[in-house]
């Protein structure tokens, strides 16, 4: 606490002057910080709504990006299981396919084994005639 130094009417009216100039000069010194202060809060106030929102953006966006990654993932694997199936299905026609032209070719290499049977039967008894017929012009002669 200062102390004044008295004077005839009372206290130094330069020192109280000088100290009372003193007291404003602090006050508004105090008073120019404390706006600062009061504006550096309001910008820093003011970046945190914007941060705030910029981070509820990302989270909306995360969030969205999340769904619609699932959302592909399932679409993938009922495309996937979908192409399996369809392939299981393709396969099975091949195979059912490639049974039944096996089952044509076997008929087919049946009749003509039993024709190339009935061929040679008819061939060795056609021959057999035919010696036949020599057999007898060459017992005739």
């Amino acid at each position: 606490m200062k102390k004044f130094s008295t004077a005839i009417n009372g206290y130094n009216k330069a020192e109280v002057k000088q100290f009372v100039a003193n007291v404003v000069q602090e006050y508004e010194s105090m008073l120019n910080k404390l706006k600062a202060k009061d504006e550096e809060i309001q910008k820093l106030k003011e970046s945190l709504v914007r941060y705030q929102d910029l981070e509820k953006t990302l989270n909306k966006t995360i969030l969205i990006a999340e769904d619609t990654s699932n959302q592909i993932k399932k679409m993938a694997r009922e495309e996937g299981n979908n192409i399996i199936d369809e392939a299981k299905r393709n396969a099975s026609r091949i195979v059912n396919d490639a049974l039944l032209k096996h089952e044509e070719i076997q008929k087919n290499a049946d009749e003509l084994q039993r024709r190339v049977q009935v061929f040679k039967r008819k061939f060795k008894q056609a021959i057999e005639a035919e010696i036949e017929v020599i057999d007898e012009i060459t017992d005739k002669y």
